[in-house]
């Protein structure tokens, strides 16, 4: 960053909240622990950021399993919903900037070309609903704030709400012969959590000194594949000879609608001069490499 911000980071052990630690100067961040911190308790959130004295309060924590919220969203709303209300409230207390994470799942996915920030959200399923909500939240009670909007990401150890990242996965099922069914009617951009910290990271100063406006980004590595392409991809560029058989998705059975398509233009970055993040081949191959998979 090109001035110091000092940061309360919430959600600090998930994909995107590891690779903030990574990548911004610990000195100048602040992330209570899991255990330290109830996000479903209003008054200990209140207490937390006017303690911390932040620049910028960035919201990643997250509960994403998406199909358990179908059979109860009660944890969905607590964490996705009223806490990020909980945060906005405080962070505007406290006179801090709030970035709130959010999802492609927003959207319905009944695009054929990038949705745009300002397309309309239309979520289906209780986790899409809690997050959109989430949003709502915190654009009413935050008017200082961004939303940034992700896809497909992954990370180093995953998410533990999905089991893992979906890199991972492949690959230890590939390593261990297991058959690979992988659904070829989603279409997403996968997105390398280290490529969003790192814009974050550059975002950060701009948002708190204005020079980048408030409001939604969409924040993805560049292009687009199913994820059955991207199963394919990451087996060969980890040198695995191993077969994957396309599938649908309502062979699946999942509880939770997916969206087919759910790219996201990157267009904000765009207009405020802010470099493209990486192709995402050039991203799983940075990935690969630098978790020597």
């Amino acid at each position: 960053m090109s001035r110091r911000v000092r940061v309360l980071l919430i959600g600090g052990s998930g994909q995107l909240g590891r690779e903030l630690l990574r990548v911004l100067p610990a000195s100048d961040v602040v992330a209570p622990p899991h255990a330290e911190l109830d996000l479903r308790d209003g008054a200990a959130i209140a207490r937390c950021v006017a303690g911390a004295r932040a620049d910028v309060v960035v919201n990643v924590a997250a509960d994403n399993r998406v199909d358990a919220a179908e059979s109860d969203a009660s944890s969905a709303e607590a964490i996705n919903g009223d806490a990020v209300g909980h945060l906005a409230r405080a962070a505007t207390a406290a006179d801090a900037f709030f970035v709130h994470g959010s999802t492609d799942y927003v959207f319905d996915g009944r695009a054929t070309t990038p949705y745009a920030e300002d397309a309309t959200p239309h979520p289906h399923g209780a986790y899409a609903r809690s997050k959109r909500r989430g949003e709502t939240l915190c654009a009413t009670f935050a008017p200082r704030h961004a939303i940034v909007r992700v896809a497909g990401l992954y990370a180093a150890g995953g998410s533990r709400g999905k089991g893992g990242s979906f890199v991972d996965k492949v690959l230890a099922q590939a390593r261990d012969g297991r058959a690979l069914r992988v659904v070829d009617d989603q279409v997403t951009a996968p997105t390398w959590a280290r490529d969003v910290a790192a814009a974050l990271a550059r975002l950060l100063p701009r948002w708190i000194t204005g020079t980048a406006p408030p409001g939604v980004y969409h924040v993805t590595n560049a292009g687009a594949c199913s994820w059955y392409e991207f199963a394919r991809a990451t087996l060969a560029a980890a040198g695995l000879d191993v077969a994957v058989t396309p599938i649908t998705t309502a062979s699946l059975g999942a509880a939770a609608p997916r969206p087919a398509y759910s790219v996201l233009a990157n267009a904000r970055l765009a207009a405020i001069g802010e470099p493209a993040l990486q192709p995402w081949r050039d991203a799983l191959a940075a990935y690969l490499a630098a978790n020597e998979a």
